[in-house]
């Protein structure tokens, strides 16, 4: 796992879209071309926390913007701005257990394939060494 990270909290508006109250992601760890690693801390006042965890939405939100922020760091190397990006497709989805209040989520990402301006991506959740979430999701990114 990476600890030290490239762009923390409101540097991540360079790479996503995304702004508050729904910004799932505030670590970005590292890029290259086919993989990625972000982060989240998980706290109570996240809009998808319900009895002190992170409901099943803000999982899935969190890759998506992982997702986001790992489409839109190529852009920030260059000086350009974060595309848009729309979910396609998740599957594979598997959620071991909520993210609670207090615990930082490490989601690692992979680029599975593209296509026809869709990418697949394969992520894995940890909270420290456990595997919490894993799925797969395609993303369409706007031109």
């Amino acid at each position: 796992m990476t600890t030290q990270p490239l762009l923390t909290g409101s540097e991540l508006f360079k790479l996503i879209p995304q702004r508050a109250p729904i910004v799932m992601v505030d670590t970005f760890f590292r890029a290259d071309d086919e993989c990625a690693d972000t982060g989240l801390h998980v706290e109570s006042s996240n809009i998808f926390c319900r009895d002190g965890e992170l409901c099943e939405p803000g999982v899935i939100e969190h890759i998506a913007q992982s997702a986001a922020a790992f489409a839109g760091y190529k852009p920030y190397t260059l000086g350009e701005e974060p595309k848009l990006g729309f979910i396609g497709e998740v599957k594979k989805c598997k959620i071991v257990r909520l993210p609670r209040v207090g615990e930082f989520m490490h989601t690692q990402l992979k680029i599975v394939g593209e296509a026809a301006g869709i990418t697949l991506i394969a992520a894995e959740v940890y909270v420290d060494e456990e595997t919490i979430a894993t799925c797969q999701m395609k993303i369409f990114i706007q031109a």
